[in-house]
């Protein structure tokens, strides 16, 4: 068996700590809040009231 095979079931946990990261990173950055405000602003604009 190859090396990427046996450890396959490993993968997917560097890849949730690796989101996981990205995640806390763009936080400290203060990259949330204006991900939110756009959020925000996109649902009013769909409902039609911004």
């Amino acid at each position: 068996m190859s090396f990427w095979r046996r450890n396959r079931k490993y993968w997917w946990i560097a890849g949730v700590t690796l989101g996981i990261l990205c995640l806390c990173m763009g936080a400290v950055d203060g990259q949330f809040s204006i991900i939110w405000k756009k959020a925000v602003m996109i649902c009013m604009e769909c409902i039609g009231i911004g």
